[in-house]
C-alpha cells in the first residue's frame, strides 16, 4: 500500500508541475495580449423582477401540475395589469441603486467603486436612494480616505445614502459607512476600532552583532523617522506617534462631521461594538440584515444592483481555471500525504 502511494504521490506531483508550467505560459499571454487596456462593462440588475420569478418559480414548484397552467395565466394577468400601472405613473416610482465593497488592505476595490458612483449619479433622480453594501475591516489611511470621498460625492449630489453592514464596517470600513446618512447593521456585525495602529520590526541589533552597517542618508530633519534597519532614536519615535495622533484626530474629525449626534471622544479608543451595542452608541442607527432592507425597499422602489466587472479574455479565463485545477491537485498531494502517514501510524 505504501509502495501504491508513493507511485501515486509521484504522478500527482508531475501533474501539478506540467500544470504550473501551463498556467505561467497562458498568464504570460494573457498579459501580453490584455496589456493594451482593460475591458470593463456594467452589470446592472432588476432585483424586483429576479425576486418575483424565484418566487413563482417556488410557487409553481409547491402546487399539484393540474394548478400550474391556471396559475401561470394569472402570473401574466397580473404582469400585464403592472404594465399599465407602471405607464400611468411614469417615472414617479423612485429607485434604490444598490452598490457593493469588498474592502482589503488597500481598498483595492476604490476604484471600481468611483466608476460605479459616477454611473448612477449620471441617472439618478430627487428621490433616489443609494445603498452600499459594504464589508471592510479597514487598512491604508490613504486608501480609505479616497473611499470615503468617493462616497461624499452622493451626500455632494443630495441623494440619500445607507450602508448596510452584514459582517464588519471597522477602521477604515467605518470612516467610509459614516459618510453614509443612516447605517443599518446586523445584530452581529462589527463597528468601531476608530483608531490608528502602525507598527515595524526593527533589525539593527541583529545587524549590529553581526558586523553589518546601514547607511540611511535624509534630507529633511523628518524625512524618516521610524526605520527597519537603522537604529531608532528616542525623537524619532515621538514624532512618529506625534504623526499617529494627528492621523486619529483627522479620522475623528472625518467621524464627527458626519454623525453629529455621535459622542466622537467616547468611542474613537479603537474598540469595536457589535450591532446592537453600536446602535446604544449611536455608531448605527437601524438593527437588521441588508437583505431584509432590500426586501422591504422592493415594496415601495425600484431596486436594481449595479456593478462594473472586468472582462476576462480566454486567456486569463483558462488561466483562472487552470490555476483553480493546481489548486485542487496540491490539496489532493496534502490529503494523500496525510493519508499515507496515517497507514504508516
Amino acid at each position: 500500500m505504501s509502495e501504491w502511494l508513493a507511485e501515486y504521490g509521484m504522478f500527482l506531483a508531475k501533474a501539478v508541475t506540467l500544470i504550473a508550467v501551463l498556467v505561467l505560459v497562458v498568464a504570460i499571454l494573457s498579459r501580453a495580449k490584455s496589456s493594451g487596456s482593460e475591458r470593463t462593462r456594467l452589470r446592472v440588475e432588476r432585483m424586483n423582477e429576479r425576486n418575483r420569478q424565484r418566487q413563482r418559480r417556488l410557487q409553481l414548484a409547491a402546487m399539484d401540475s393540474g394548478l400550474r397552467k391556471a396559475q401561470m395565466k394569472a402570473f401574466k394577468r397580473s404582469d400585464k395589469q403592472e404594465r399599465k400601472t407602471t405607464k400611468v405613473q411614469g417615472e414617479s416610482t423612485p429607485a434604490v441603486w444598490v452598490l457593493d465593497f469588498q474592502g482589503d488592505l488597500k481598498a483595492t476595490a476604490t476604484t471600481r467603486l468611483g466608476e460605479e458612483i459616477s454611473a448612477v449619479l449620471g441617472v439618478a433622480k430627487a428621490g433616489d436612494e443609494v445603498v452600499l453594501r459594504l464589508e471592510s475591516a479597514g487598512g491604508l489611511v490613504h486608501a480609505y480616505g479616497l473611499a470615503a470621498a468617493q462616497l461624499d460625492r452622493l451626500r455632494s449630489a443630495g441623494l440619500k445614502t445607507t450602508a448596510c453592514i452584514d459582517k464588519v464596517a471597522a477602521s477604515g470600513g467605518y470612516m467610509m459607512a459614516c459618510c453614509a446618512d443612516r447605517i443599518h447593521v446586523a445584530p452581529f456585525a462589527v463597528l468601531g476600532s476608530i483608531g490608528v495602529v502602525a507598527q515595524l520590526p526593527n533589525l539593527h541589533r541583529l545587524l549590529k552583532r553581526h558586523d553589518i552597517d546601514v547607511e540611511l542618508l535624509t534630507a529633511g530633519r523628518y524625512k524618516r523617522t521610524l526605520t527597519v534597519f537603522g537604529e531608532n532614536t528616542q525623537e524619532g519615535r515621538e514624532k512618529f506617534a506625534e504623526d499617529l495622533e494627528n492621523t486619529h484626530a483627522l479620522f475623528k474629525r472625518h467621524v464627527a462631521e458626519r454623525r453629529p449626534v455621535l459622542d466622537v471622544e467616547a468611542v474613537a479608543t479603537g474598540e469595536i461594538w457589535y450591532g446592537r451595542e453600536a446602535i446604544d452608541n449611536q455608531l448605527a442607527d437601524t438593527l437588521g440584515t441588508s437583505e431584509q432592507y432590500l426586501q422591504d425597499r422592493m415594496l415601495e422602489a425600484k431596486v436594481v444592483s449595479v456593478s462594473i466587472e472586468t472582462r476576462r479574455s480566454m486567456g486569463e479565463r483558462m488561466g483562472l481555471g487552470l490555476s483553480n485545477v493546481l489548486e485542487r491537485g496540491l490539496q489532493r498531494v496534502l490529503e494523500v500525504a496525510d493519508a499515507s502517514r496515517w497507514l504508516r501510524r
